[in-house]
């Protein structure tokens, strides 16, 4: 599980295209990952945390309660 979906949203002007283009993947990349159909790469991971404004633990990491 990821906070991709929630950390776009949050982001008014990023639409799964918009995040896209900013971390160089396709649409489609984004919409997979979004959907926990695609483990990005750790280097993808990075680019999504900081064009989402956040760090790679509170984008990936979920911890159990």
């Amino acid at each position: 599980m990821n906070r991709v979906r929630e950390f776009r949203r949050a982001h008014t002007d990023y639409s799964q295209l918009t995040l896209a283009q900013a971390v160089g993947v396709a649409r489609q990349t984004i919409n997979l990952i979004e959907n926990d159909k695609y483990n990005p790469t750790l280097d993808l991971c990075i680019k999504l945390a900081h064009a989402l404004g956040t760090d790679l633990n509170t984008l990936f990491w979920k911890e159990e309660d």
